[in-house]
């Protein structure tokens, strides 16, 4: 008798899980993609769309206008053979980063006050301010992004990023100019133009998806 209860509570259970995970998957980001799993630092992260249908967007992305300048409409394409791309690509270049290609790196242009209120598990913070000599970025530290952390190489004062890393760029979104500044000075630097992604629709869009969101991670 007792082994029947057992196997009753156990077959209830794998019940409630399964009806958990048919209501999981009733906002996928794709027909065929329900999640997506990252790296975000040194921990996984599930990154899948807010799954409450009554849901409503982050306060801070719901402000439909704001002075222009600075905070203008971003056009389309950013520059001459910088891909502008969507939320799904941005997924697979995750992915691929979370695979093991470390040819790939995602970034967060923004400044560390808005990152600190979420930012794209799996992205790295390089703030557009440091990429840029107006404001006050000297090249020593630029050239340690440029090589430390982007994979291109100094040769007596000659840059070669024939090995340099794909970059995908986002900010707060069509309307912000954070990401477009760091990829116009990396363009200015000699950077291929071909290795650089724009994710234009940004934190504003991933926010208006459901999309999930991590903080920064911790140096």
């Amino acid at each position: 008798m007792k082994t029947k209860i057992i196997l009753v509570v156990q077959l209830a259970a794998l019940l409630a899980l399964a009806g958990a995970k048919l209501q999981a998957a009733e906002v996928n980001i794709a027909p065929d993609i329900e999640s997506v799993k990252v790296m975000h630092g040194d921990k996984e992260v599930v990154i899948m769309r807010n799954q409450n249908q009554k849901n409503t967007v982050n306060p801070a992305f719901a402000k439909t206008s704001r002075k222009c300048p600075p905070f203008c409409i971003q056009p389309s394409t950013l520059a001459p053979g910088v891909e502008t791309i969507a939320e799904l690509e941005v997924l697979t270049y995750l992915r691929r980063m979370s695979e093991g290609d470390d040819s790939i790196l995602v970034i967060d242009s923004r400044t560390p006050d808005w990152v600190a209120k979420g930012t794209i598990p799996g992205a790295t913070n390089i703030p557009w301010t440091s990429l840029n000599p107006a404001r006050g970025a000297d090249p020593i530290s630029i050239g340690e992004i440029l090589e430390g952390q982007f994979n291109a190489l100094n040769l007596e004062g000659l840059w070669n990023f024939r090995d340099a890393k794909t970059l995908v760029m986002f900010c707060n979104g069509m309307w912000c100019g954070q990401s477009p500044n760091n990829i116009k000075n990396l363009l200015t630097f000699g950077y291929p133009a071909h290795k650089i992604k724009w994710y234009r629709g940004g934190m504003q869009n991933w926010e208006i998806l459901g999309l999930s969101t991590a903080k920064p991670v911790q140096e």
